[in-house]
């Protein structure tokens, strides 16, 4: 399996010609949009960026063999304009006219279905945009050539000309990026400064081993706690815990929500792009909250060998409806839960160490008691649950034992023969429906094959 990591170096050089090498690259950028929008016809029949890039090239750049090109001023525009920088625009402007026509058919075919039903799509048609905000690619030995661990040569426009300026940089180092392979860097702006955002790549193998000789990390994300893991071997036994959550960030997020709503008030301002200090400090917390909780979900697997992480599916929540304090806080909770950002951060990074990453279905995972009683009682907190036989749990645990004992379930009955599945089915009967399977299923499982 293929994976890549992205090394952020900041540039300590000062340039002013950095400003105008990214000014140069948009507007050849936007020139590139404007042209290839206008032979849409003729270039869309090209399944592929390469085979793109050299017909768009004959329409805006002169040679010996093509002395008479469409749009000659290019070259007049963007005087000794590098070629590699002209295929990146090129490149670039091609997915991003793509997208555009793609999201103006599905428009279009919205509108279709709202007139046969004789209604009027409200919904305004997409519009294309000349200008963005997009980074140069600088290819290696041609744009980009380093000079040392923490310095290179760049080509950038200075003085009238693409002249070669060195540049050194510091942050993060290849040394323990061990089997990657450096690929070519891109110049990002942010803020006042500059950085070398540099892919590097490698081939990982993931773990391949049999259902009954994997041990797994089972997440259960929640309000709560961020996350609560389990881990779990094959025949249902939990052999290590792990309770994750940051109280201190989690309150300082709360503070400062409440400073963000006190501000809108004052100033009726609803929109995320206004008051930006007050959403760089929440989202510079949510963040840490974040990479907290990914550093230490992957530690925990790292410890215990593991060779999968398991979570639950988590799509969208209905949020619930009324004016009440509490309802109110639950409502800002769910709005802010960064669920899905944290399950991508562990996939990128369990898949980067050659551990699987995997999800089961969610529903009544946390409903259920793990011991097969049925259905189990919340607290007012939602922190404790209490089973039918009378005995008290922690909720997130509990429903971290029926994500692995469901993980395990599906493997085993998916590898396992037909003869033994079918009687495996008959001994445990909850085995029929995955949403009603726990951890006492697992063992039951076990115990019948």
């Amino acid at each position: 399996m293929k994976v890549s990591k992205t090394l952020k170096n900041k540039i300590t050089t000062r340039c002013d010609a950095f400003v105008d090498t990214l000014g140069i690259y948009r507007s050849a950028l936007s020139f590139a949009i404007k042209v290839i929008d206008a032979e849409w016809s003729s270039l869309s029949a090209c399944t592929t960026v390469k085979s793109v890039v050299p017909l768009a090239e004959l329409l805006m750049h002169k040679t010996a063999d093509n002395p008479n090109q469409r749009y000659g001023e290019f070259d007049k525009l963007f005087y000794k304009f590098p070629s590699y920088f002209r295929r990146s625009a090129i490149a670039d402007a091609y997915g991003i006219v793509k997208s555009h026509r793609s999201n103006l058919s599905n428009w279009e075919l919205k509108k279709a279905e709202f007139e046969a039903k004789g209604k009027t799509l409200k919904d305004k048609p997409p519009t294309l945009s000349y200008s963005h905000y997009a980074f140069p690619v600088f290819y290696k030995k041609n744009m980009f050539i380093r000079t040392g661990e923490n310095s290179a040569s760049i080509k950038v426009f200075k003085g009238g000309d693409w002249v070669w300026q060195d540049i050194s940089f510091k942050g993060d180092s290849l040394k323990r990026l061990v089997g990657y392979k450096e690929c070519s860097p891109s110049l990002v702006k942010k803020g006042r400064r500059f950085y070398l955002h540099t892919p590097c790549k490698a081939t990982v193998t993931l773990c391949d081993k049999k259902p009954n000789e994997q041990t797994i990390i089972a997440v259960d994300l929640g309000l709560t706690n961020t996350a609560v893991c389990c881990a779990m071997k094959a025949d249902g036994t939990v052999i290590g815990r792990l309770f994750i959550n940051q109280p201190v960030e989690k309150d300082r997020m709360l503070s400062r929500l409440g400073r963000l709503k006190k501000a809108q008030q004052q100033s009726c301002i609803n929109s995320k792009n206004k008051l930006p200090n007050h959403w760089r400090k929440i989202n510079n917390l949510q963040k840490q909250i974040v990479q907290d909780t990914v550093n230490k979900i992957v530690a925990f697997a790292q410890k215990y060998g593991a060779t999968a992480i398991v979570f639950e599916y988590l799509g969208k929540f209905k949020h619930p409806r009324g004016k009440t304090s509490k309802v109110q806080k639950l409502r800002l909770k769910l709005q802010h839960w960064a669920k899905n950002r944290i399950q991508d951060k562990v996939k990128h990074k369990a898949h980067s160490l050659g551990i699987r990453f995997s999800r089961v279905v969610a529903a009544n995972t946390s409903k259920l008691a793990f011991d097969g009683s049925g259905a189990v009682i919340r607290n007012a907190k939602q922190d404790l649950c209490e089973f039918k036989t009378g005995k008290k749990y922690h909720a997130d645990l509990n429903a971290s034992y029926n994500i692995g004992a469901r993980y395990f379930i599906g493997a085993i009955l998916k590898t396992c023969p037909e003869k033994d599945r079918s009687q495996a089915m008959a001994k445990v009967p909850e085995l029929a429906s995955r949403t009603r399977c726990v951890l006492a299923s697992l063992i039951s499982l076990v115990k019948a094959i």
